[in-house]
């Protein structure tokens, strides 16, 4: 019966839930915990002082074991929003002096100096607590084999048993006290400790009371170990439950034998609750891994669409502002996508900083390479107004307004100006040009005998609008009606006093007209803005001709660039399910700006006949 009870040791039971193996399965480390992401989340919200304060706070005032992970994680946040501002900064004052940096100072660079001045202190602490647990460790292992030793050495002791075994109860004691020990040599040590306890017993023949109570003191150990375990299972956090149960399996290890009749239904009963845990664990990383990867996924897909607008040709401003747009709503939606695998998160978003950070390079480069041109631009314009301002005080009225046509015509074909030139420049060309055409307009308006004929004539065209008759044919009517407009504008001037009153009244009576036949938008369209621009043709508006025709030419280029990015969308939708809905409103929206198009090409040309 002695032998029996002294023999009672326990081995571990195979498998992935005994207590050797446990650690085998995935670590915490390898995913980002709810916990993680939350104060990673905290960090990306703060001001690169408050980071600095919360560094300092941390290194401060807490363990440096509880901090490191915080630390790397404000680190990452604090040079993300450096970098950003550092760049804004650099690139506004290379704008400014005219792309050169030589001279550029960041003003915040003291913010860097400080955060390197904390993480190097970070690193010291750091680097000693590492230092301070492997010397720990190591004299925990070297205490623990001197317990080793000393139990063995307890079998040549001469004092009476009683004696001996509460030295032995002492050194179990101490046994337990020791800290940690370096994970290699965990298992050879507990096998040596294990050996020696049950050589001990063979040796000494103890007593079966006192060895009975030493069994059901280590009964009790483990059975509150067993609870201990059993109420992990309602953790709420499965990884805290996990690395708690870790700590839990290294306690059982360390207490000695219990009753042989109890040992298998204790370690049954431990090695349950271990399983229950270890299976919440695995699934819990399992779906973590699952949907970090998704995470992944949606992430690069994100990337590639801003690499493919990095490699594409864009020619354009309209495009580029189109193109920035698509990409900011990229990165919105990156801020809404959860972490991706630990190993994977730090690459991916590097690469989608270097696509973005290339983009926003190639959209600089772009306007820089504009900027030149408005340069030149600008130059060719003040010339142009130089020359406008030369002839407006000109006499020879057919010769100058030529040349004043065809200074206008050049003033078109010249690309853009710096934006705060624009409207200057534009005014300083307008006046020349209203000067000369204005001081035209008033020599005719006093020449000329037949005046008083062409009002007569026009007044008997308003009563014709009047009494207009109408067909059944609204087509017809609206012919009949252009012709008279036609007929309208080919009448020379009338008397300057008379000239407002009769255009009025012309303009009320043919729009009355108009309303009242039965005719397409379009063509009601193209019929006002006949009567408009014959209007502005009969009171000499050259300026508002002139700006008419300007507003439609960028109406028209807007027009083009809709119809082809609706025609590249299509394309985009066309590779998507459920698409069908979608493709037929772009198709609908393409139809539709192309009817527009026409419209304003035809205004256009009769804006040009004008001419």
């Amino acid at each position: 019966m002695m032998d029996e009870l002294l023999n009672n040791s326990e081995e571990p039971i195979e498998g992935a839930n005994s207590a050797e193996n446990i650690e085998q399965l995935p670590v915490a480390d390898e995913i980002m915990t709810e916990d993680e992401q939350a104060e990673d989340e905290s960090f990306s919200k703060m001001s690169r002082q408050e980071l600095l304060a919360k560094f300092n706070e941390l290194i401060k005032t807490e363990k440096i074991e509880s901090v490191i992970y915080s630390v790397e994680k404000i680190k990452t946040a604090f040079y993300k929003t450096y970098r950003a501002d550092y760049e804004v900064a650099r690139d506004k004052y290379k704008e400014q002096n005219e792309g050169s940096i030589e001279g550029f100072k960041f003003s915040d660079e003291n913010q860097e100096d400080t955060f390197k001045e904390l993480y190097n202190l970070f690193k010291d602490k750091k680097a000693a607590y590492h230092k301070q647990q492997e010397e720990e460790m190591t004299n925990n292992l070297n205490k623990k084999n001197q317990i080793i030793e000393e139990i063995r050495s307890l079998v040549n002791k001469e004092e009476s048993l009683n004696v001996t075994f509460q030295i032995f109860h002492g050194l179990q004691d101490q046994w337990r006290e020791i800290g940690n020990v370096p994970q290699a040599s965990q298992k050879s040590l507990s096998d040596a400790y294990n050996y020696a306890v049950e050589q001990f017993y063979n040796y000494i023949k103890i007593n079966k009371e006192l060895r009975d109570l030493d069994f059901r003191n280590n009964m009790e150990q483990k059975i509150e170990l067993c609870e201990k375990a059993e109420a992990l299972m309602m953790q709420e956090s499965i990884v805290k439950a996990f690395k708690t149960l870790q700590e839990y399996h290294n306690q059982w290890r360390e207490i000695g034998p219990v009753p042989s009749e109890q040992k298998e239904d204790l370690w049954d009963r431990f090695k349950n609750a271990t399983s229950v845990i270890n299976k919440k664990y695995q699934d819990y990383f399992e779906s973590q891994k699952e949907q970090q990867i998704k995470n992944l996924e949606q992430k690069t897909a994100l990337c590639e669409r801003i690499e493919e607008m990095v490699a594409s040709t864009i020619e354009h401003a309209k495009d580029w502002e189109e193109k920035t747009a698509e990409v900011l709503k990229i990165q919105e939606l990156w801020r809404t996508i959860g972490y991706a695998p630990k190993k994977d998160n730090n690459k991916i978003y590097q690469r989608f900083k270097t696509a973005s950070d290339q983009f926003f390079a190639k959209k600089r480069d772009f306007y820089k390479t504009i900027k030149e041109g408005q340069k030149t631009n600008l130059q060719l314009k003040i010339e142009l107004c130089e020359k406008a301002e030369a002839l407006k005080d000109s006499t020879d009225w057919k010769k100058t307004s030529d040349a004043f046509l065809q200074l206008q015509k050049k003033w078109k074909e010249v690309g853009q100006v710096p934006h705060k030139q624009v409207e200057p420049l534009w005014k300083r060309f307008r006046e020349a040009c209203d000067c000369f055409f204005n001081a035209k307009a008033e020599h005719f308006k006093s020449v000329g005998s037949d005046q008083e004929e062409n009002l007569k004539r026009k007044q008997e065209l308003i009563d014709r609008v009047v009494n207009f008759e109408k067909s059944a044919d609204d087509k017809e009517n609206m012919r009949r009606l252009m012709d008279i407009q036609k007929e309208w504008s080919s009448i020379g001037h009338v008397p300057l006093n008379k000239k407002e009153q009769v255009q009025k009244a012309f303009r009320d009576s043919i729009n009355a007209q108009f309303a009242s036949i039965k005719v397409n938008a379009g063509e009601r369209d193209k019929a006002n803005f006949k009567n408009k621009i014959d209007t502005w043709v009969e009171t000499k508006s050259n300026g508002k001709i002139y700006a008419e025709r300007n507003k439609i030419v960028t109406q028209i280029r807007e027009t083009e660039n809709e119809i082809l990015l609706y025609e590249n969308n299509m394309g985009f939708f066309s590779k998507s399910a459920n698409s069908e809905a979608m493709i037929e409103d772009i198709k609908r929206k393409i139809a539709n700006s192309k009817n527009r198009l026409v419209s304003l090409k035809e205004k256009l040309q009769m804006l040009n006949n004008i001419e």
